[in-house]
């Protein structure tokens, strides 16, 4: 498989009307996409590096019940797993890090998770864009806001299409994508 460019980065989200970029991400060195990986394999390709999983409510809880999880093809394809909250251990009823860690293990990869820190910043950030305190950010804007906290290259978003959930303040989150788009700090397709 040809890479376009050594450190490219395109991270993928979970957009229903995604356009077939399949090609264009095989190409990226690091691939991101996040939970079920809607698409992969089919209209966004199949390459992937880093699966991004959530890891606190309901979606978790349904994939640790799951004996089939580990062997989903986004999963066995991954090279690492990020989990985007750091551990809850007093509420084990809502984080589902452990587990996680658990369902992945017999695949080898590493399984990181983002830091308090990070999280504290993304929230405070996102607050600047409208959000409200008790809006819960997406996992694309945390991992792309961590990306780009540490490091230099500009990673390309495809599939994002700012509505799900209604816990996240998609508005927010999109005005904050357009800045950084905008700055050049990332680049929406």
């Amino acid at each position: 498989m040809k890479i376009v460019q050594a450190g490219s980065v395109a991270i993928v989200g979970n957009d229903p009307a995604f356009c077939d970029f399949g090609g264009v991400l095989n190409a990226f060195e690091r691939v991101y996409r996040f939970n079920n990986a809607a698409g992969f394999a089919e209209a966004s390709g199949a390459r992937i590096t880093h699966l991004v999983l959530v890891n606190r409510g309901g979606q978790p809880a349904e994939w640790v019940a799951d004996e089939g999880f580990a062997h989903r093809p986004a999963v066995q394809a991954a090279r690492e797993f990020v989990l985007t909250f750091p551990p809850l251990p007093t509420h084990p009823d809502i984080c589902w890090t452990e587990q996680l860690k658990a369902k992945l293990a017999p695949t080898g990869a590493p399984v990181h998770c983002l830091d308090e820190e990070t999280q504290e910043k993304a929230r405070q950030m996102l607050q600047s864009y409208g959000a409200m305190p008790h809006h819960a950010p997406s996992s694309g804007y945390l991992l792309t806001f961590d990306l780009l906290a540490r490091n230099n290259s500009v990673p390309e978003i495809f599939g994002f299409g700012f509505q799900g959930w209604d816990g996240h303040c998609w508005e927010a989150e999109r005005r904050w994508f357009e800045d950084a788009n905008a700055a050049r700090r990332l680049k929406l397709r």
